[in-house]
């Protein structure tokens, strides 16, 4: 199963949800969209439920010298968290670190204040919070946002993607009240495969998709 793109991955993922809010499951929600990739989805989310659309900026950390291969994430200004065991492998220190989270946080403020232009970031406090991505791989993003968000003290947090590792849902099991994938295939290898067409994003993209303008 492929989606052609990031919006009929939205349509079908706002199928599922819809159906979970007619049972009652999601009162008050709020949808954070996991930029760049997750906004594209999380807006077809949002117009379904009728609920406000955000975003929740969470920076990859990759090695030193292997940007792709990530060691951990970040949100907001809580402390990163690091894969241990994955810095053990590699036989690096959190020290080694320092340059590459410097830069991260550097890069996750200006996307805040893009995306934001001013707002103040929504309250969570007492909401159903839906983060939204366009898959989940291994899940150092999507647990780092969700540890956020669930230190902004909601009622219901959940992770909704079209797409994820079956090891990677597991993994978030435990850090969210609810998992909603779609398709979790055995033979995952990455999220781009799932889709027909996965093009970067831009941050136009995503100030379009959040009616923001310049």
């Amino acid at each position: 199963m492929r989606f052609r793109d990031r919006r009929q991955a939205g349509e079908e993922l706002a199928e599922t949800l819809r159906a979970r809010q007619r049972e009652g499951a999601l009162p008050d929600p709020l949808v954070l969209a996991l930029p760049r990739g997750g906004v594209a989805v999380a807006r077809e989310v949002a117009e379904a439920l009728g609920a406000p659309l955000d975003v929740l900026v969470v920076r990859k950390i990759g090695a030193p010298h292997q940007e792709e291969l990530g060691v951990g994430a970040m949100a907001g200004d809580e402390v990163p968290l690091l894969d241990g065991d994955a810095l053990r492998h590699l036989g690096i220190g959190e020290a080694a670190l320092t340059g590459v989270i410097e830069r991260e946080r550097a890069e996750l403020r200006r996307r805040e204040r893009l995306y934001r232009q001013g707002r103040p970031a929504p309250d969570l406090r007492g909401r159903t919070v839906i983060v939204v991505d366009d898959g989940l791989a291994t899940g150092s993003t999507a647990r780092a946002a969700l540890r956020f968000v669930h230190r902004q003290a909601p009622a219901r947090v959940l992770l909704a993607a079209p797409v994820c590792s079956p090891e990677g849902a597991g993994l978030m099991s435990a850090e969210a009240d609810e998992v909603i994938c779609l398709h979790r295939p055995a033979a995952f290898m990455a999220v781009g495969l799932w889709y027909e067409d996965f093009g970067q994003l831009t941050d136009q993209d995503v100030l379009e998709a959040l009616h923001v303008q310049l």
